[in-house]
């Protein structure tokens, strides 16, 4: 008469990859929703930025501040924080359009 032992190799290596692959799933998800607040932060900095540069007496700010600023809103866009038609209104608005 043979006597079981318990799970065995084969059951063991299955439950382990059962595991592994929640936690993976579990650390994709972490990963994804962090990636998004920080987008959703760089947007509203964003516009509150640009909101601050055209409100009250308005400089030109000097082109390096420009292509700076629209740089970071190109980030941000090719990150899809910022939709084609909000990229587009923040640089018309960085630019003065």
């Amino acid at each position: 008469m043979m006597r079981r032992r318990g799970p065995g190799l084969v059951g063991m290596a299955a439950r382990t990859a059962v595991v592994a692959g929640t936690a993976t799933a579990v650390s994709g998800r972490v990963s994804r929703r962090q990636a998004n607040r920080y987008a959703e932060q760089d947007a509203q900095y964003v516009q509150q930025q640009t909101a601050a540069a055209t409100q009250g007496a308005y400089s030109a700010p000097e082109p390096e501040d420009e292509t700076a600023q629209i740089q970071k809103l190109a980030q941000l866009h090719d990150s899809g924080a910022l939709s084609d038609e909000e990229f587009a209104a923040a640089k018309a608005k960085i630019l003065g359009i």
